[in-house]
């Protein structure tokens, strides 16, 4: 029981911390229960980007009929880049690979309703592998 009132505690002392960094509660959630957080077994396309901050993204692609039947990422990074990872993956499952190219900053800085200022190149990073990742498949596909 005390493990448990430790963790819960942990979990409360982080949400505190990053709502008090600029972080919205959504935001929040991304990070703490990571929900498409990879690898993804059986992916048709992993790509792998790191920004200039250091943070690392690798994107793990699942496509069929030309649709994101599923994506996950795996984030070396900052709360910013795992919640905008979190989010994007979101935004993209299930349309078809056009639709998802089209979801851009903007998209997932919404689907985030707030992160801090100083965050924004984690949602630009999210957004790059994924369009990097994209578009690696299709030229595998043409070529």
């Amino acid at each position: 029981m005390e493990k448990e009132q430790s963790g819960a505690d942990n979990l409360a002392s982080i949400r505190e911390m990053l709502a008090g960094s600029g972080y919205g509660e959504k935001a929040i959630e991304y990070y703490l229960t990571r929900p498409n957080q990879g690898p993804l077994k059986d992916a048709d396309q992993i790509t792998e980007l790191t920004g200039p901050c250091g943070d690392t993204m690798k994107t793990y692609l699942k496509i069929e009929n030309g649709k994101i039947q599923d994506v996950k990422f795996d984030v070396l990074g900052c709360p910013g880049a795992i919640s905008a990872a979190m989010a994007l993956a979101d935004l993209v499952k299930g349309k078809d690979l056009d639709q998802a190219l089209k979801v851009k900053d903007g998209d997932v800085f919404k689907a985030l309703v707030e992160i801090p200022d100083q965050k924004q190149h984690c949602i630009r990073l999210a957004v790059k592998t994924l369009e990097k990742a994209i578009k690696e498949y299709q030229d595998q596909k043409t070529h």
